[in-house]
């Protein structure tokens, strides 16, 4: 992979690609955490340039929903959306609206040539709804984790 996103492979890039691919929609601090078990030496400094440098490489993906840090995922390359939990915050992949899709299409593109829409949905997750602790979904891992 990031040979052929035209990026040298050094053990920094390799332990945090492998710390997203384990951990989607962990943050910076969660994804240093993941490195460091694998490379321990490794600086903050560094899991910020490689998580940089993978992004801009487009082999990995950043979202940031308002009133959170930001997040990566190694999903990329097609048209997912997320759904965040109000209450806990955990962040689950939802596909792509099928059939009609108004406010996939913006009325007016002011001359952008648009080629992503990003669409965030935002609720409760099945166990806060149903007012359980968050640890008690099957779905869930901490924020920090991401999800499985």
């Amino acid at each position: 992979m990031l040979r052929g996103a035209g990026l040298r492979v050094t053990r920094p890039r390799m332990a945090v690609l492998s710390a997203v691919f384990e951990h989607p929609h962990a943050d910076t601090d969660s994804i240093l955490g993941a490195t460091r078990a694998r490379l321990d030496s490794v600086s903050h400094q560094a899991v910020y340039d490689v998580l940089h440098a993978l992004s801009t490489a487009g082999l990995l993906r950043r979202l940031q929903p308002p009133g959170s840090v930001a997040r990566y995922e190694a999903r990329v390359g097609d048209n997912h959306h997320h759904v965040v939990c109000r209450s806990c915050g955990v962040i689950v992949d939802v596909d792509c609206a099928v059939g009609y899709a108004p406010c996939l299409t913006a009325a007016d593109g002011a001359g952008f040539e648009i080629d992503e829409a990003e669409v965030i949905y935002w609720g409760r997750c099945p166990a806060c709804a149903a007012g359980q602790s968050p640890a008690a979904s099957p779905h869930r891992t901490t924020p920090e984790e991401g999800t499985s």
